[in-house]
């Protein structure tokens, strides 16, 4: 199995047949941003044709990888693509470059520019609805369309990080490591596990083995994340797609109400039987919304209900 020189070394211990697919069609492209005088060497994924172009936002510490079981799905029907944002994934961690909020904005938008230059419907799961409001909100002209999945925005951020010091920062990042970790190896040890669950959770530990990561998570970190007031949230005036698993332990209840009451053009649907993450837990029902949504008639400036 062939993988890019730039995935780290675990890469290969990949199993799931789909999630090999995926990984095996990353790429970098070098993108000049204002953050710093060297291009950032970006990790992305580029497949499928026609119709709007879709661009998928991943979560907290994590990486385009999270979705490799929505991106073929969504690659049939739509040109899809899905990147690493600034500090996080496969992206270069450039020395010197501020890894917050704002700047994982702009970068996002020298990547667009780059390599997209045309409206997207915009999908961003956990933290990453977070960053696809943010950036909605600043570039509207880049954003036909929002999906949010189990969104941070309401609840999610981590103002406490702001006050992490050492030797408390050193402490915090190794047991967050830990965790992740020991949550791979607690599900190795349950043989009933399937490969592709397996593959999900070796695909949060590979970004732990990129240069820079200490450095880059602990300084997004230390900003507190995401500020996303009620005011600001009810400033979209794009059509907004809202799909919620049900079973969310992470994100506060209400939060999907929230968002759906906030948002003027918005639609709400909660995916049964799903937690955090359905992207990977229902990725066809996910798909189907995104595609549905997407192929609505847009001509009254807002989705029409099912």
């Amino acid at each position: 199995m062939m993988f890019a020189d730039f995935l780290p070394p675990s890469v290969t211990k990949l199993r799931d047949s789909t999630c090999i697919a995926v990984a095996q069609n990353l790429k970098r492209q070098s993108i000049a941003t204002p953050l710093s005088k060297q291009p950032i060497a970006t990790s992305y994924i580029h497949q499928g044709k026609g119709g709007t172009p879709i661009l998928l936002l991943h979560g907290f510490d994590s990486s385009l990888l999270e979705f490799f079981r929505l991106i073929p799905l969504l690659a049939d029907r739509h040109e899809t693509w899905a990147v690493d944002l600034l500090g996080f994934g496969f992206t270069e961690r450039v020395m010197g470059t501020p890894y917050s909020p704002m700047a994982i904005k702009r970068h996002l938008y020298s990547f667009w520019k780059t390599l997209i230059n045309q409206p997207v419907i915009l999908v961003g799961a956990s933290m990453g609805g977070a960053t696809a409001i943010d950036f909605t909100l600043t570039y509207p002209n880049c954003v036909k369309q929002l999906v949010l999945i189990n969104s941070v925005g309401y609840s999610g951020s981590f103002p406490i990080g702001q006050f992490l010091f050492p030797p408390i920062d050193f402490f915090a990042m190794e047991w967050w490591r830990f965790l992740k970790l020991q949550t791979l190896a607690n599900a190795k040890a349950d043989r009933d596990q399937n490969a592709a669950y397996l593959d999900a959770l070796l695909c949060t530990i590979l970004p732990l083995e990129m240069p820079g990561w200490y450095e880059s998570i602990l300084t997004f970190t230390k900003t507190g994340g995401y500020s996303l007031t009620e005011e600001k949230i009810a400033r979209i005036d794009k059509p907004t797609l809202i799909l919620w698993g049900e079973l969310d332990a992470f994100l506060a209840k209400g939060d999907a109400e929230k968002f759906n009451k906030a948002i003027a053009h918005s639609i709400l649907h909660k995916i049964k039987g799903c937690g955090h993450a359905p992207q990977f837990e229902q990725p066809e029902v996910i798909a189907q919304h995104i595609l549905a949504f997407g192929g609505a008639d847009q001509s009254s400036g807002s989705p029409r209900l099912p």
